[in-house]
């Protein structure tokens, strides 16, 4: 085992050349995950106990304020918990499509009601911090108590613990904390494949990569970002046409995540639609949670390392 300070190992290799020939049920070329993050109200805030606002993902583009409050950012992000979350949900609802929800814990607290529509509509949670901050710096006990936070409300909330954790910030002690307390089957704070992994560091312990890049995030980057919706569809359409195609022989894995406050927008929600209809226009696409995922690899294809 190494050193703690080298955690997590590094893996320039991956799966190779001929990448891992698996299968999906049904013999899905492709399966789709659509993450939800539920994150507004669970920001920096001064409110919450910061020492500054939040600057991050959302139409208005601030610096910090130290000590005071941002009005706009913070109405900004109200916006995803007033109208953006029913709009993401019924986009599901409609097509009948599940999805998993990225589950800020405080936010969670803060708007328990569009949080149970998505639980009743079938969604799982995979609990993405208590708070929507960078968890660099914090230590590790007191990591280790936001993590256990997690896993409680998620088990008050659903009656089972929580398969999944992706912090989305994590600090070098998260993965180690989230293997230790036992209860997560995987991980997701990788970026680095197309397919889930066994830890190399923790056997016991799958890795289930995320993405940046098919995220609607991309509307919130500030120089960066989407200005309109069909950029995220011409996103999403390649990056799902690539994939689908190598799934003819080697099936693939697609993440897409999505943010209330972003694509809850009148003028981007309609980029939702036309993604998801253009996925269920074809044959051989598993649209599933994460925790279908994880527990469809862990039983046909189990790391012949671990213990």
């Amino acid at each position: 085992m190494n050193e703690p300070h080298q955690l997590p190992t590094r893996d320039f290799i991956g799966y190779g050349a001929d990448s891992k020939k698996i299968a999906w049920p049904d013999q899905a070329r492709i399966a789709v995950n659509f993450c939800i993050n539920f994150e507004e109200g669970g920001e920096r805030c001064i409110l919450n106990g910061d020492d500054r606002s939040e600057e991050r993902l959302s139409d208005v583009a601030v610096e910090s304020r130290m000590g005071r409050r941002d009005l706009n950012i913070e109405s900004s992000y109200e916006y995803g918990s007033r109208v953006g979350y029913w709009r993401l949900l019924k986009a599901f609802t409609d097509r009948d499509l599940p999805a998993t929800v990225n589950l800020i814990g405080l936010a969670g607290e803060r708007h328990p009601q569009a949080l149970q529509a998505m639980i009743d509509a079938g969604f799982d949670l995979q609990p993405h911090g208590w708070r929507w901050i960078d968890f660099d710096g914090m230590s590790e006990a007191e990591e280790r108590i936001c993590i256990s936070k997690s896993i409680e409300q998620v088990k008050a909330l659903t009656g089972e613990a929580p398969l999944g954790y992706y912090a989305g910030l994590p600090s070098a002690n998260t993965r180690r904390i989230v293997a230790e307390l036992g209860t997560f089957l995987y991980d997701s704070d990788v970026y680095n494949d197309d397919l889930p992994y066994w830890s190399p560091d923790f056997p016991g312990l799958l890795l289930v990569p995320y993405s940046l890049d098919t995220n609607d995030s991309r509307f919130g980057r500030g120089e960066r970002s989407y200005q309109v919706g069909e950029e995220f569809v011409t996103y999403i359409k390649d990056s799902f046409d690539i994939l689908y195609d190598e799934g003819k022989t080697h099936p693939k894995m697609m993440t897409i995540g999505l943010h209330a406050r972003l694509l809850g927008r009148p003028g981007r929600i309609g980029a939702l639609y036309k993604i998801l209809d253009y996925m269920v226009g074809h044959e051989k696409v598993w649209i599933c949670r994460r925790n279908d995922i994880a527990r469809h690899w862990a039983e046909h294809y189990p790391n012949r390392n671990a213990s």
